[in-house]
């Protein structure tokens, strides 16, 4: 793999590791090395991360069923099959997409993929704390007067408690007109205690910064002010599957809300 100008091979980045769970090949042994150190801690991180992704296809698709034609994917990671923009733009050819991450090799990604897109589609270098720079940027193609669909998939636990993680959806959701929709999953603690509090720390060290795996309680805590979705708050396989969902554990919590 040749290595594009300015990325550190050395640090693993959480794209990437999502990226060889996935089977894919725009990662590096630093990377690999961290993604086999958490499946070890615990079997349900490929599951897990394969039933993420089809959660995003569902609730993209429900979305743009509901008259969406705007999305927010931030954290999208490195592009795969049937990203945001596909899915959408299947319901409605001209959906709006702007995906959002702070990973050099996803804008390399982002950028080839997007040269062949004639829908209006585009990519921010930016990380999820920086909301006004998301905004900001997202308003050049998104018209904040009409409904978005705010993608939060599998991001919110690289955000610690001390950088209030609520705040940082609350000041998203602010910015969106009623009828728009906040889908989010996020690692369960409280799925298999003792796996997933070791592939916590074992993603936090291999990372070299805290993740925070959360409790129900605490994903469902995002989605207050907001008209959640039936059926809740669930494990992302049992979130409206397309067929009856596997009996396999993911650790992944997942749901979709409504602001009214």
């Amino acid at each position: 793999m040749v290595v594009p100008r300015g990325i550190d091979v050395h640090t693993p980045h959480i794209a990437r590791i999502y990226d060889y769970w996935l089977g894919g090949k725009d990662n590096f042994a630093v990377d690999r090395a961290a993604a086999e150190r958490v499946m070890a801690a615990t079997p349900t991180i490929k599951p897990g991360v394969a039933a993420n992704r089809a959660f995003l296809q569902r609730v993209v698709r429900f979305m743009a069923g509901e008259g969406v034609t705007q999305f927010l994917d931030i954290g999208t990671g490195i592009p795969t099959a049937d990203n945001t923009h596909l899915v959408a733009q299947q319901a409605s050819p001209q959906s709006r997409v702007v995906y959002v991450d702070n990973d050099p090799i996803v804008l390399a990604h982002a950028r080839a993929l997007l040269s062949g897109v004639t829908a209006p589609t585009a990519f921010l270098d930016a990380d999820l704390r920086d909301t006004d720079r998301i905004l900001e940027g997202a308003a050049d193609l998104l018209d904040f007067r009409r409904p978005v669909g705010l993608l939060l998939i599998a991001i919110l636990h690289c955000v610690p408690d001390g950088d209030d993680p609520r705040l940082i959806v609350r000041t998203l959701m602010d910015a969106l007109p009623p009828g728009s929709f906040l889908a989010i999953t996020h690692p369960g603690i409280d799925q298999l205690p003792e796996q997933m509090a070791a592939a916590e720390k074992a993603l936090t060290d291999a990372m070299g910064f805290r993740v925070t795996f959360r409790t129900h309680e605490g994903v469902s805590a995002f989605f207050t002010g907001l008209e959640v979705l039936d059926p809740g708050v669930v494990a992302v396989q049992e979130w409206r599957p397309d067929s009856p969902p596997a009996s396999t554990t993911t650790g992944m919590w997942g749901g979709a809300a409504r602001k009214p």
